[in-house]
């Protein structure tokens, strides 16, 4: 395995292209019905060109090789901005190159920055790809006839004038000026006027209309730190003696450092790490106005263009091991607000007659207000990096042919661009907020990952499902859902959720967290889609529910009729075991019916659930106390006993003196809403704790009476908080306050002293530690409610017999099984509060090693896969779908159990590949090809299991070296027709596999 990218050969290129539209309808992954025609007949013109979209990709990933600028051009780009190259190049970069280099999990970042070719290889991709998307623009029929060419090539150097003047990159640039005597260029136009009868339309004609004079503009990129002269010197340079029209590369700097530290930390980017020494080195404003005026003089004498390129990913300190080394450039959303405020600040300075070439977190939710202003044109990079990929341009395209054109020469609209920046600091999509990351989350990859490893084969799996802790079949209820099949979607849930009112309504729906859609706009709304289908269909289907058959004489006694001792009763009773449900309260359902306040869950939806499980014929005695001589009696009287106890105990106290005067967060939670909320706590009130129960208890604090102010005291900041983000966001807007990084230490006569706490360090899922600075902050409360979680409390486990470990905890096995056989724990009484829906999970774990041991079948977890077509799913991908507010939102699902092919989306180079192939489980195969890898990591990021697809996917290598070199299963197609094969023992027989991908033959060195 090598992170080396060795780029194919024009022929080779071809007969892939024509092979794989042959067998499948797409090219490079881009299926047909993603190819962007423009319909419209409007046209940008740029640079003495008319294209038909003023949108394309960024200089980076995406226009490094020939198939990334073809993929990009058929999916809807038009205006490519060619990877930089510079004097250090091919092995001597890539050294420099850390690996992964690439982290697009929300905002992105990058450790990469030019071309990792050599020069050389470098424009010969760039001719090669000239040639395909005048060949196969016409072939595909994406412009007709005669027409001129419809995109531009812009090519990008750098880093310094001693280097552009060089022999290798003047040679770059006079080649990429006009290619005609190059040897790549006669090699390629050779070939196709030989090879005519290939083709369809393209013909004589068109090959003898393609130009050489390929990249009529250039955009100067450097380096931070560069003199404001050397820049200055390499653009005159640039327009008077190459001619070429000029864009130079802005950066974020030019904002100055408070600004720029500003509008971040007004959006909760207060984690990106920056100091101000590049503010202070790089370009300053006045002088890059000064210099912008001096050269826009000198293009107008030369009939030329000199324009701005905004801008430059931003430097950022690596600080939470989201990529290797020490700083990394970052992109995407949180680049926007910094991007579109320079843009409008130049833009102002220059009366709107300065040329703006964009990208700066541009995307879907902003190109139209971009183009809008007239700038033109608008590329991308962060966007295309995530799910969906190049498809993405197809709606991005088309969106910006909607978009009124400006004339050419025309101004920018200085009025809708300053409004644009005034206003991009408080939308709310780009502020860091808009996507929270649960704590326990790892900040470096984001939300999706599901724990698991990476198959070989087989390995489409939905993130939701897999990240749901009972596994609901989601996908398959939703569709229902969505289609008005309440009844069907409910059968659906029921199967593996024994309390679907109530997980509707309060689950902490990590499904969402794992939605694939949360990488396009957001997460489907699968809680609501699950409480639509239970207040449509729940009561027909208990209606007609009756005790099913015994199937055994063993029993099961279950001490506890919260959510998990219900669930495993239901599980249990379901398929034919008796069961008997213990409970020391008078009712059933303990936290969501006693504790977890009427404002967030009703009476209705928990007797709801329970009817269900009554309707089964489960046997509930209630105010029955089970101490340790019970137990003994419920352990002979009872095959199996389930101890799903709860945490009642208080938490420890969250100061060093005076917890005597705080209340328990459980027992404040219990006396408010037993009282109806008429407790008499005073006018302030002190909720310390960051999670879900304190944001509970802030809200319920807030509605006692004679209440008028409530106080979150929490030891981090915000971002870091393990609440749900709508819980914290409702509580916010109820008017409860939070004071940040204060770690309480005493209360005494209603004073709350904290110490102040600055943040420190980053852990290894990314969040970031705390330290105390010494410093004393005191705040009066009447009431202090101490929400830092109760305890598990095990001592009717030592009763029992039972081994805990050194933390006190009852000890288990894989089955929450005790040390005593037959003895299982469930829910919170097993390590502390956690949630419903884990207590359900654990509960579906017991009763299947029960029905195991009873030697009975299970009629739950059973998977379920959506009826929808996979040609419905492709249509999906790459397309932005807002969230609808109706039921139908579960039309905007992807169902990534029967379509995934991420890797296959969000790997620029086209390195991995799905195939149609027999003889496997899932009827569509990943496969990797090694050479057009260079281990940028995106895939393995995006990849909802643990794995990477560049390593644990079946590998095509393209020589002996590689193969050699390399630990990854896989195959080395020899020349005699056959294959050198690593496969693990167990592998499945992979001939049809091999078979198919027999047009890959010419994949070699």
């Amino acid at each position: 395995m090598s992170e080396i990218m060795r780029p194919l050969s024009f022929e080779d290129l071809i007969q892939w292209i024509q092979c794989e539209y042959t067998r499948s309808g797409s090219v490079f992954g881009i299926r047909e019905d993603r190819f962007y025609k423009n319909t419209g007949g409007k046209r940008t013109s740029l640079l003495g060109t008319e294209i038909s979209s003023p949108i394309g990709p960024a200089a980076g990933p995406h226009t490094q090789m020939a198939q990334n600028i073809l993929a990009a051009y058929l999916a809807g780009g038009r205006f490519f901005e060619l990877k930089t190259v510079q004097t250090m190049d091919g092995e001597e970069l890539r050294k420099c190159v850390a690996r992964p280099c690439i982290n697009a999990a929300d905002e992105g970042y990058n450790v990469e920055w030019s071309t990792e070719l050599t020069v050389e290889q470098a424009f010969e991709e760039y001719v090669k790809a000239w040639f395909l998307l005048h060949l196969f623009g016409r072939e595909f029929g994406l412009r007709e006839g005669g027409e001129a060419a419809d995109f531009i090539f812009n090519q990008s150097v750098g880093y310094s004038l001693e280097g552009i003047r060089s022999a290798k990159i003047d040679g770059y640039i006079q080649g990429m000026r006009d290619a005609g005597s190059t040897a790549v260029w006669k090699h390629c136009r050779d070939y196709l006027a030989a090879n005519l009868g290939l083709f369809r339309r393209f013909d004589r004609a068109d090959l003898e209309a393609v130009s050489p004079a390929i990249a009529p503009g250039i955009t100067l990129s450097t380096l931070h730190g560069c003199p404001r002269e050397e820049i200055e010197k390499i653009a005159d340079y640039l327009l008077r003696e190459k001619k070429l029209h000029t864009y130079i590369k802005c950066n974020p700097t030019l904002l100055g450092y408070h600004t720029a530290r500003r509008i971040l930390d007004s959006m909760d980017y207060g984690y990106v790490a920056f100091d101000d020494h590049h503010f202070r080195e790089d370009l300053q404003f006045d002088d890059a106005a000064d210099m912008l005026n001096r050269l826009r003089r000198t293009a107008g004498e030369l009939g030329l263009t000199l324009g701005v390129k905004i801008t430059n990913t931003f430097p950022v300190e690596i600080k939470a091991g989201e990529l290797p080394g020490n700083e990394m450039y970052m992109s995407g959303r949180a680049l926007f607000p910094l991007s579109i405020t320079v843009a409008a600040q130049l833009s102002q300075t220059f009366g709107g007659k300065l040329p703006i070439s964009y990208s700066g977190g541009a995307d879907y939710f902003n190109l139209a207000e971009i183009l809008s202003t007239g700038i033109r044109p608008v590329t991308m990079a962060t966007t295309l990096l995530k799910p969906g990929g190049y498809a993405r341009l197809n709606q991005l395209a088309s969106l910006a042919e909607g978009v009124p054109q400006a004339e050419p020469g025309a101004s920018i609209d200085m009025g809708k661009l300053r409004a644009l920046a005034d206003s991009a600091v408080t939308m709310e999509r780009y502020r860091k907020d808009y996507r929270h990351i649960p704590a326990g989350v790892s900040l470096r990859t984001g939300l999706r990952k599901i724990g698991s490893p990476l198959p070989l084969f087989d390995c489409a799996t939905a993130p939701c499902s897999d990240g749901c802790p009972i596994h609901q079949q989601i996908p398959a209820y939703l569709e229902k859902v969505a289609l008005g099949d309440y009844h069907g979607a409910f059968d659906i849930i029921a199967r593996d959720n024994t309390a679907p009112s109530i997980t509707g309504t309060i689950c902490d729906h990590r499904c969402q967290h794992t939605c694939t859609r949360l990488d396009y706009e957001d997460a489907l709304e699968i809680r609501r889609a699950k409480r639509l289908a239970a207040e449509h269909a729940q009561d027909a289907y208990t209606a007609r529910l009756a005790p099913p058959a015994l199937k055994t004489g063993k029993s099961v006694g279950i001490v506890g009729a919260g959510p998990g001792g219900i669930a495993a009763a239901v599980y249990l009773r379901r398929n034919g075991v008796p069961v008997t449900v213990y409970e020391r309260g008078a009712d059933a359902y303990g936290v969501p019916r006693r504790v977890i306040p009427s404002f967030r869950i009703s009476g209705d939806a928990i007797d709801r659930d329970l009817r269900m499980a009554e309707k089964l014929g489960i046997d509930f005695v209630f105010n029955a106390d089970v101490d340790s001589e019970k137990l003994a009696g419920l352990r002979k009287k009872h095959a199996f006993l389930v101890l799903a106890v709860g945490t009642w105990k208080a938490g420890l106290s969250p100061v060093r003196e005076g917890g005597e005067h705080i209340m328990d967060g459980l027992a404040f939670l219990e006396a408010s809403k037993s009282s109806g909320l008429r407790l008499e706590l005073g006018k302030t009130v002190g909720i310390i704790g960051g999670g879900d129960v304190a944001m509970d208890c802030a809200r319920a604090a807030k509605r006692n009476r004679g209440v008028e102010k409530v106080t979150v005291v929490y030891r981090r900041t915000r971002e870091f908080m393990p609440a749900q983000k709508e819980e914290i966001q409702m509580a916010l807007a109820e008017g409860v306050e939070i004071l940040e990084l204060a770690a309480p230490e005493t209360y005494r006569d209603g004073v709350l002293t904290c110490e102040v706490q600055a943040l420190g360090g980053y852990d290894q899922t990314g969040r970031r530690g705390i330290m105390g600075t010494g410093k004393r902050v005191a705040v009066q409360f009447h009431t202090v409610v101490g929400a830092v979680g109760a305890r598990a409390d095990t001592s009717i486990f030592i009763k029992a017999g039972a081994n805990v470990n050194d933390r006190g905890l009852v000890v288990l096995n894989d089955a929450n099984e005790t040390s005593v056989p037959n003895l299982y724990a469930a829910g919170d009484c097993k390590a502390g509060p956690a949630t419903v829906v884990k207590a359900m999970a654990d509960s579906k774990v017991i009763a299947g090693d029960i029905l195991r041991k009873l030697g009975l079948e299970r009629d739950f977890g059973r998977p379920v896969k959506p009826a929808v077509k996979p040609e419905g799913l492709y249509q999906k991908k790459g397309v932005v779908m807002e969230t609808s507010t109706e039921n139908t939102d579960g039309l905007r699902c992807l169902s990534c159990g029967v379509v995934c092919e991420i890797c296959v989306d969000v790997c620029p180079n086209r390195a991995n590949m799905a195939v149609t192939v027999g003889g496997f489980s899932q009827a569509r195969q990943i496969v990797h090809l090694d050479r057009l890898c260079n281990e940028c990591g995106n895939c393995a990021l995006f990849c909802p299991h643990d794995g990477k697809p560049y390593r644990d996917k079946f590998t095509i290598f393209s020589d002996r070296e590689d193969f050699d070199a390399s630990g990854n299963y896989g195959t080395l197609p020899l020349p005699d027709g056959t294959h050198k094969l690593r496969l693990p023992d167990n592998a499945p027989d992979v001939t049809a596999l091999l078979t198919h991908l027999g047009f890959l033959a010419y994949y070699k060195r």
